[in-house]
This record gives C-alpha cells, sequence and structure tokens, in this order.
C-alpha cells in the first residue's frame, strides 16, 4: 500500500513505517518562536526543564514580527529577553524588519522531507516545500528548543485534487477560500490537507504557499504540496538548491477523504465577517464601503502578491476616504520589490508602505476604529482579529484587495481592469 506525502515524510524522520493514528517520536530539523510566542517558550525551558541551553543553535530561530518595530516599552522588554537569549545559545535571531516567521523560515530553512516546529499556528506554511510543518504551544518549543524531538499522531489525509487552468485575477487563494467553504472551518481537523493536481504544478511555489499557509483554517495539522522542479528552483533563488530532493505521495496512496476541485470555474472569492469559512463569489459583495485595505502578510506579502498590486495600483490612487496598507513578508521581499519599481508605484498610489512584519493581521501596530470594514489579502477574519471587536474584517487574494483600494469598496476586478 503507497503512502500520502506526510506518512512519506514521517516514516523516514521516525525510522519506521508508519500508519494514521500511530504515536511517534521524530527529530526536529528547525524550531522557532516569534515576539508573541518566544518568550513563554523560553520562560518554561527555565521553569519546567531547568535549562536555558538548546540543543542545536543551528536548528532554533527567534523572530521579532508581530509586534515590529516595537509600538511599546513592554514590547521592547520582550524584544530584550529575547535577544540576550539569543545570544547566549548563538541562535538564528531575526530583527524588527526582517520579515515575518513564516516568510524567513520559507526563505532560509524549509526544504523537503524536514520537520519544522514553529510556536505559531502558521507554521504549516512550509508544507508548500514538502516539509512536515506545523506549530505547537510555547510549552512543547521549551521543550524542542531543549531536546531537539517532539511526538506527533500520524495524521490521516485529506487529498485536494486541483485541476485546470485559473482564470485571470483567480489565484491560489481563491482555491482555498472555495476548499473552505466545502468542507469548513473544521474539516479537516488534524489531518494533513494535501495538495495535487495540474492547477498545483502550474503555481508557483509562493502561490502554494498560500494554500499551505491557510491549512490551519480548515483544522488542518499540516498542508502539503509535492517537492518538484518549481520547487528545486526556489531553493536555488534562495541559495539553497543543495537541500532539493523530489518527495511526493505514491499513487496508490489511502486517503481518509478526498475532495475535487475544477479551477477553471472558479471565481475571485471573499470571506466575510467573522469567520474565514463564510465565503462568497465578490460578485455578491461588491459595494462593501471600505476603510481600510491591507495588502501583505504571511498569507499574501511576497513578491509575485506586490507585484499584482503595483500593476492595478499603476497610475491610479487609491480612494480618498480608503486607507491603503502594505506590508511586504520580509526584507528580501522588500529590497527585491524596490529594485524592481514596485514600492515605487505603490506609495505614489497612496499606500503606507512598512516595515516587513505582522503588522494588520493581529492589530498590534496598525489596528480598526469602532465599526469599520477592512478588506485584508491576510489569513483571518475572527472579530477583533485587527485589535478592535467592533470592527469588520473581509479576506481576498490581491487582485480585489488592490482594485476595491481604487474604488474605496469591495470590487470585483473583472468588472473594471
Amino acid at each position: 500500500m503507497g503512502k500520502t506525502l506526510a506518512e512519506k515524510i514521517l516514516s523516514e524522520k521516525s525510522g519506521k513505517d508508519v500508519a494514521p493514528g500511530d504515536l511517534i517520536t521524530v527529530p526536529v530539523d528547525f524550531v522557532f518562536g516569534q515576539d508573541g510566542t518566544m518568550p513563554l517558550a523560553i520562560q518554561q525551558m527555565e521553569k519546567e526543564l531547568g535549562t536555558r541551553k538548546v540543543f542545536d543553535p543551528q536548528k532554533v530561530g527567534a523572530v521579532c514580527d508581530h509586534a515590529s518595530p516595537s509600538p511599546s516599552e513592554q514590547v521592547s522588554n520582550v524584544h530584550i529577553f529575547m535577544r540576550r537569549f539569543a545570544r547566549e545559545n548563538e541562535i538564528y535571531f531575526f530583527e524588527n524588519g526582517d520579515g515575518i516567521c513564516h516568510q524567513v523560515v520559507a526563505e532560509r530553512f524549509a526544504a523537503p522531507g524536514k520537520i519544522i516546529i514553529g510556536a505559531d499556528s502558521h507554521t504549516c506554511t512550509h508544507g508548500a516545500l514538502a516539509a512536515f510543518a506545523t506549530g505547537m504551544g510555547s510549552t512543547d518549543v521549551g521543550a524542542i528548543m531543549a531536546y531537539g524531538t517532539t511526538w506527533l499522531r500520524v495524521p490521516e489525509a485529506f487529498r485536494f485534487q486541483i485541476d485546470g487552468d485559473l482564470p485571470k485575477y483567480v489565484t491560489s487563494k481563491d482555491v482555498f477560500l472555495h476548499i473552505v467553504k466545502e468542507i469548513t472551518a473544521d474539516g479537516a481537523t488534524y489531518m494533513s490537507m494535501e495538495y495535487q493536481g495540474s492547477t498545483v504544478d502550474k503555481m508557483s511555489v509562493e502561490s502554494r504557499l498560500v494554500l499551505s499557509n491557510m491549512a490551519i483554517e480548515a483544522g488542518g495539522k499540516v498542508g502539503l504540496c509535492p517537492a518538484d522542479e518549481k520547487v528545486r528552483a526556489y531553493l536555488k533563488e534562495h541559495g539553497r538548491e543543495g537541500e532539493y530532493r523530489p518527495l511526493a505521495a505514491d499513487k496508490d496512496a489511502v486517503y481518509a477523504d478526498e475532495l475535487f476541485v475544477d479551477a477553471s470555474r472558479l471565481e475571485p472569492m471573499v470571506a466575510y465577517p467573522h469567520r474565514v469559512d463564510n465565503v462568497k463569489p465578490v460578485s455578491e459583495l461588491a459595494g462593501v464601503p471600505l476603510d481600510q485595505v491591507c495588502i501583505g502578510s504571511c498569507t499574501n506579502g511576497r513578491l509575485e502578491d506586490l507585484k499584482v498590486a503595483a500593476e492595478i495600483l499603476k497610475g491610479r490612487k487609491a480612494h480618498r476616504d480608503t486607507r491603503l496598507v502594505v506590508y511586504p513578508a520580509s526584507r528580501k521581499v522588500l529590497a527585491d520589490a524596490i529594485r524592481l519599481g514596485y514600492v515605487e508605484t505603490l506609495v505614489q498610489a497612496g499606500a503606507a508602505v512598512c516595515a516587513p512584519g505582522c503588522g494588520f493581521c493581529i492589530g498590534r501596530t496598525v489596528a480598526l476604529g469602532d465599526g469599520e470594514k477592512a478588506l485584508s489579502t491576510q489569513n483571518r477574519n475572527f472579530k477583533g482579529r485587527m485589535g478592535n471587536n467592533k470592527a469588520e474584517i473581509y479576506l481576498s487574494n490581491v487582485a480585489v484587495a488592490a482594485a476595491s483600494a481604487v474604488y474605496g469598496k469591495i470590487t470585483d476586478p473583472r468588472e473594471v481592469l
């Protein structure tokens, strides 16, 4: 019997033939935390394990991204605490402006077959590079930092067979929003969401990162794409081609569930408040007035996203009643976007282009006011997610967001561009 991609990776890493439901112990190839979770992980190391020493400095990272640059003395003190720990252990440390942890890890560490654990739920992002990547709590991450291993229950797998050419202004974000609409926000709880098909094969790694990033929004333990020549090219671009190897599920793998998606029939989708699975075609929500449009985050803050935004906004201005905020996902993304002229275009369109980080997504440095409505390219629209329980968040792809910024209301880019 063939194996799913998750079973393949976990069998190799555990050194035994695994099946769904098995409890296993595996070595961890990279573990990280961010400024909202890393301090607790360090404290748990000290309190529960009596140590501050990490198992391998080359396999541990800390990132200042959730409140970056620091907006308060409390956050600044948290950053100081992290810096001291990082210097003491000589681990990887990423400063204010280096980028969002998930983008940094994708660029620097993720590779096929690796086990990656992060103290952040969207660690599943790195499954786009065929890594078994998942988020855990700070206590678990503290133990991993000390010992270098973790336990897992081998997940059942949910296969998403996605075929066909995506229409214009339809992206991997819309593919996922369609999927979560079909299976609901808990439809893949603790499952390996495995994306396959001709549509996935044609996607860039940047687009696949969106599918994997949002797996947790359907309850997934991991979101996995096969490692192919696109992954090789991505690793080569980041100076890590030597870490590439082809990796995919067996053709006769057995899945607990399957969903077939005809990508050619999809249209731009919008998730409306206050759940990610409250999804409708953009045409049904067009006209909703917007106070703010946000482009960026660990979901859609990559170079290809900024390129789309710049192409749509070139020669146009954001609506006078709508604020436009842009957060690139990493320092490299920002530098490339500057070099290619995307940032200049966005600034001329009226955007506030900010230092790479999480920014608006969690409302720590960019928040909404009472009764305001925002359209964002992030991954969550829970009540209070952007810092205000009395605000509303809509989610979309970058093309919808950019077009909506111009018109000051939710806009179908197919109708106006």
